[in-house]
């Protein structure tokens, strides 16, 4: 291998590695995944990755060339329609049907690909997801509309923190405390006796960091201590800031509109829980820009999860059957690699969602500060930690079971 082959090379490999921290990888997904490339490729190479950045080293056989890229990078963002594009551009090159040159220009067209959905329909999803999670928690026609409603106004401070560090870095407590008023001011002029607290989560549920958690608890998992370390650390500051964001915006509130007196209503029939299911996944279509091809899958590992694990309930404790629901969720999404030879996190990821307990832990960290619960729930603290190692247990033994194809 001459030197200039060289340099091609591992210019692509470190290219490809910030593009897939980008979208959002897990660490030990994204190494193995860079580490077979760069074997067919012809080199040797080493990867570490975290949520802030990816070190990368190089070397050929008898270590003519060596080289070692460090980068300082932002913790990404899941965007399942650029990862499934890099893995068909990786599947291509790996079959010999794409030259590196050809497969790096195509790495800088999907680099710059706007989501398909745009910007209308992505509001309408994080509208759609609020509300729905509103009628998953059980909340009033009511809430479940005011909820929609303030979700927007988390999805208009989302665009802005695209646009400016400065909000992107106070984005989870300005968006709840924000809420936080709005959800009084609404209580005290147009619907008194709403739920307000439920509400507030509601409609940053978006935010809230629970899919983080799970993925930093695989990454422990995995050994990639690290990585795993920091991501977990990361979603507990963001949980941090969007609590305080709203316990300030609903104090806020109460003095400026008055305390609110909360009337419980009416409970919805059991069939608004499974509509609410299939409302959340098909907003998280747009939300994490998901292709058009792999919406029936990605709805249909969301009922698989939800559906096993009402199930598995029935017959052992709740905690239990999310381990069930966990297991059945790796086993569809590995086999949906094996069928389509498409990255399975494409369609757990919108199974998992359904099965986090990332608003529990919000929940169970309001009670802990505030002696009050949003919703009514014993031994919250022990359920959240039971649901999270069941989650990690299920999708280790799916993998087991059912191996993936696929590093990513």
């Amino acid at each position: 291998m001459d030197t200039q082959e060289f340099i091609q090379i591992r210019k692509f490999i470190v290219k490809l590695g910030k593009m897939l921290h980008k979208y959002g990888t897990p660490a030990f997904r994204l190494e193995a995944f860079l580490t077979e490339v760069a074997h067919y490729l012809g080199v040797h190479a080493s990867f570490v990755s975290t949520p802030t950045s990816l070190t990368v080293v190089i070397w050929s056989d008898r270590h003519e060339d060596e080289y070692t890229h460090v980068a300082r990078l932002q913790p990404g963002e899941l965007d399942m329609n650029a990862l499934s594009l890099t893995d068909d551009l990786a599947s291509q090159l790996l079959a010999g049907s794409l030259t590196l040159k050809q497969a790096d220009a195509r790495l800088d067209e999907i680099d710059v690909m706007p989501s398909p959905y745009g910007k209308f329909i992505t509001g309408c999803a994080f509208s759609l997801a609020t509300g729905a999670f509103a009628m998953l928690m059980g909340a009033s026609w009511s809430e479940i509309f005011w909820s929609g409603m303030l979700g927007l106004i988390t999805y208009f401070w989302s665009l802005w923190a695209q646009h400016s560090k400065r909000v992107n870095l106070m984005l989870e407590p300005v968006t709840s405390f924000v809420v936080g008023i709005m959800a009084c001011a609404i209580s005290r002029y147009l619907d008194p006796g709403i739920n307000i607290p439920l509400i507030v989560l509601s409609s940053v549920i978006i935010l809230v960091p629970g899919l983080a958690l799970t993925m930093g608890l695989s990454e422990l998992s995995s050994r990639n201590l690290v990585s795993g370390t920091a991501r977990i650390m990361d979603a507990i500051m963001q949980l941090f800031k969007l609590y305080f964001g709203a316990f300030l915006g609903v104090a806020t509130g109460f003095s400026l509109f008055g305390e609110n007196q909360y009337l419980p209503a009416e409970s919805l029939p059991y069939w608004a829980t499974w509509l609410s299911v299939f409302l959340l996944c098909l907003a998280l279509v747009a939300v994490f820009r998901t292709r058009l091809k792999h919406i029936p899958w990605a709805i249909a590992s969301a009922f698989v999860a939800y559906g096993t694990t009402v199930w598995a309930s029935e017959f052992m404790q709740q905690n239990l059957g999310t381990f069930v629901g966990a297991f059945a969720l790796g086993v569809f999404a590995n086999s949906f690699t094996r069928l389509t030879n498409q990255p399975s996190t494409i369609v757990g990821m919108h199974g998992l969602i359904v099965l986090v307990p990332g608003s529990k832990t919000y929940i169970g960290l309001n009670s802990f500060i505030s002696g009050q619960d949003l919703v009514q729930a014993d031994h919250i603290g022990q359920d959240v930690f039971l649901i999270f190692m069941s989650l990690v247990a299920g999708l280790i033994f799916a993998n087991v079971v059912m191996p993936t194809k696929k590093a990513l």
